[in-house]
């Protein structure tokens, strides 16, 4: 390691024949306003020109080290964690892109807000050169991603920073046995040390590409995702933990549309559980209440309407199996369009014709 003073901020980079992108991913780290961090890139014994492209860097706030041998990105971050030297660490994949301000903001905020032990913030989607806003975005509050992390990932790891000295409590810092859910295990695992904060303001370009892992290995993905929620529905289910979390990961995560009636009751049970719980054992302001109990509807929402849409339920079966603490809005016109369209597909596929 350079002979540098500790730094505020540790951006830890595992790199993996990532030539074509990294870049202008480094680019984006050294344009920050905010200098005081230091880069460690571990490099996963790339094959292509990234190994090549890293001896040219000359600036001393970075550091690159080199795997013996190639291990994946779980074994990557554990390296370079375990060389970063600064009180708070940020996540960087080497294909994403960090607006200027984004270390200025989260280090602002981390030092404002001692109970919080992450930040994330929002990002943008970039896609062959055009920037367009994350699908479904909006704000989210520490009491909205506790509630949000029983069903899905609501943060993006190349967005996060969080407290060293709280990560260094984990061993090891990332699981291997949850490879490609590693950054959703690891908010889970941090989340007993204090509050996880996101900043609604977008600090991150996503970068969308063919060789993207969450594109290559969706499968390997959700069979990992599907351990996490198992462990965080222990105290929950018991030994229908393992049997809930997949259909979780399937339904919600996946979002695959419920098939039966069979099917949409028991999701709808396990939410109503994960409700019940969560409410019990967290504190909640009124506020706070109000968001989670409006995000149990938008949710419960989210595997009615594409059953209805199919035609796989029609609305008067999905209302029988509505949770006692979901309310939706009489004035949503999607509850009338809906059931119309799940009829109409329902009546098409009667006559053989694919609607």
């Amino acid at each position: 390691m350079n002979g540098l003073p500790a730094p505020t901020v540790s951006v830890v980079m595992p790199a993996y024949n990532g030539a074509a992108w990294i870049g202008a991913t480094i680019d984006s780290v050294l344009a920050q306003d905010f200098s005081d961090w230091e880069l460690v890139i571990v490099d996963d014994c790339s094959t292509d020109d990234t190994r090549a492209l890293l001896a040219t860097l000359t600036d001393p706030r970075i550091t690159v080290l080199h795997a013996e041998t190639n291990g994946g990105p779980v074994v990557a971050r554990n390296i370079g964690f375990a060389a970063a030297r600064g009180r708070y660490i940020a996540g960087l994949d080497q294909d994403d892109l960090c607006k200027p301000g984004r270390f200025a903001t989260q280090v602002g905020y981390l030092d404002a807000n001692p109970g919080t032990v992450l930040v994330g913030t929002a990002a943008e989607f970039l896609e062959n050169g055009i920037v367009s806003p994350w699908p479904g975005d909006r704000p989210l509050t520490p009491a909205m991603i506790d509630w949000l992390l029983l069903t899905q990932n609501p943060l993006v790891w190349s967005t996060v920073m969080f407290r060293a000295e709280a990560a260094r409590l984990l061993d090891p810092f990332e699981r291997p046995q949850v490879r490609y859910a590693e950054d959703f295990d690891l908010y889970h695992r941090l989340g007993r040390f204090g509050q996880i904060a996101r900043l609604d303001e977008a600090q991150l370009l996503y970068r969308c590409h063919p060789g993207g892992a969450s594109k290559r290995f969706a499968e390997m993905m959700a069979a990992s995702a599907g351990r996490v929620l198992t462990e965080r529905y222990l105290p929950v289910f018991g030994d229908e933990a393992a049997a809930n979390a997949a259909l979780v990961v399937r339904y919600f995560m996946q979002r695959d549309p419920a098939p039966d009636l069979e099917t949409l009751g028991r999701l709808s049970r396990i939410l109503a559980a994960l409700h019940a719980d969560h409410v019990a054992r967290t504190p909640l302001t009124p506020q706070e209440r109000i968001e989670v109990d409006g995000e149990h509807a938008r949710l419960w929402w989210l595997i009615a309407r594409p059953a209805l849409r199919q035609g796989a339920v029609t609305m008067r079966q999905a209302m029988g199996v509505l949770p006692e603490s979901v309310h939706l809005p009489a004035s949503d016109p999607d509850r009338l369009i809906s059931p119309l369209i799940g009829r109409v597909r329902a009546i098409g596929r009667g006559f053989g014709v694919a609607l």
